[in-house]
């Protein structure tokens, strides 16, 4: 059998090592007897599990003791309406929009409670992020909303970007979490599906600063509330135990590259040869984000005769580069470059769209 180079953007490619190792010991975990499939979630085999999952996350994020680490289910769509069911608390929150995600989170919490647009890139087709005579934040919000990675449309907001506003600040990163270090503690909250950087779908991590727990009211379902999550361990109830499993190994994975330092180093070579690649083709190929905020996870690109998508498709799939399709709402080719795709499956990448220029052009 001969494995693809997989450029979905979710769910997404694994480490190979990663995948070896859960075969591995698919049927018996450890001497157990049985797979972690099959173990209670309270039993000390999985505990063990779920504690070294935290731990290694914690050393590669540089996660302070003041943050709760859960493991939850529902995915990072669930979160848009459960962060507003726990934060608002009788206030408003501000959401600066920038791509399909943070725009449909504004959406969602708009059916929660009062929350505000702060900012947003809609007019210019969330090509870039807004400048900063265009931000309207409120000093008394209850938080600020952003997605720090936008799969679809491949805006990322640098480092040096993510500023203190005053407020507690929010962030989806589902689509660059772990790709490189950040700075957990300029953050209020911060939450990711797991199907892109960190393990299979079903789980969702949030990461939560203490001081926001606590304020949700009695009448959100229980299941919904962080400090009852965080007080149980992330075990009110059963917690999506293979997922854990899975992303723990990936963790594992993560500290054997060279932690986030190295990881970064490893994507930002991805990211440059695929953009110089687009940049270099003459206008045979072309990303529409200001280069200030291109995304070194999801990279959308067209191609400036849109007849010959299907035949780029088409060949790129024969030559096992698969998921290539732009997503439907803004057309074109997106190739996603997480951490599990590795250097190899970029040049290769590269290799057949300098062929396909070539032939094509």
């Amino acid at each position: 059998m001969s494995r693809i180079w997989n450029f979905s953007a979710g769910p997404a490619a694994l480490p190979e090592e990663v995948l070896r190792q859960a075969q591995e010991e698919l049927l018996d975990w450890h001497g157990a007897g049985c797979s972690v499939m099959e173990m209670s979630h309270r039993g000390k085999d999985f505990m063990s599990i779920l504690e070294q999952a935290e731990a290694d996350l914690r050393e590669l994020m540089g996660i302070p003791e003041q943050y709760k680490v859960l493991f939850l289910q529902g995915g990072a769509t669930q979160q848009f309406a459960q962060i507003p069911m726990n934060l608002l608390a009788g206030r408003s929150a501000d959401y600066i929009v920038t791509g399909s995600w943070s725009k449909k989170a504004f959406k969602e919490a708009q059916r929660i409670g009062k929350v505000r647009c702060a900012a947003t890139t809609e007019a210019s087709n969330f090509t870039r992020l807004p400048y900063a005579n265009e931000i309207q934040l409120d000093p008394f919000a209850a938080y600020l909303h952003v997605c720090t990675n936008e799969t679809i449309h491949g805006v990322e907001i640098p480092a040096h970007r993510i500023a203190d506003t005053g407020v507690p600040l929010v962030a989806d990163m589902s689509s660059h979490i772990l790709s490189r270090p950040i700075n957990v503690e300029k953050f209020g909250l911060i939450y990711a599906g797991a199907q892109k950087n960190i393990g299979p779908s079903g789980l969702t991590l949030v990461i939560v600063h203490r001081d926001l727990l606590g304020m949700a009211p009695l009448t959100i379902p229980t299941v919904m509330d962080y400090a009852v999550m965080a007080e149980n361990g992330s075990m009110l109830n059963t917690p999506p135990t293979y997922g854990i499993y899975i992303a723990g190994l990936v963790f594992q994975w993560l500290k054997r590259q060279g932690g986030l330092e190295g990881m970064a180093a490893i994507n930002d070579e991805k990211a440059r040869i695929l953009y110089e690649c687009i940049d270099q083709s003459g206008g045979f190929y072309a990303n529409p984000v200001d280069p200030d905020c291109r995304s070194a996870m999801n990279v959308p690109f067209v191609l400036a005769n849109s007849e010959l998508d299907a035949a780029f498709l088409a060949e790129s799939k024969a030559a096992g580069l698969v998921s290539l399709k732009g997503h439907k709402s803004v057309g074109g080719m997106r190739a996603s470059i997480y951490n599990a795709v590795p250097l190899a499956g970029v040049q290769a990448l590269v290799d057949f769209m300098n062929d396909f220029a070539k032939r094509n052009g």
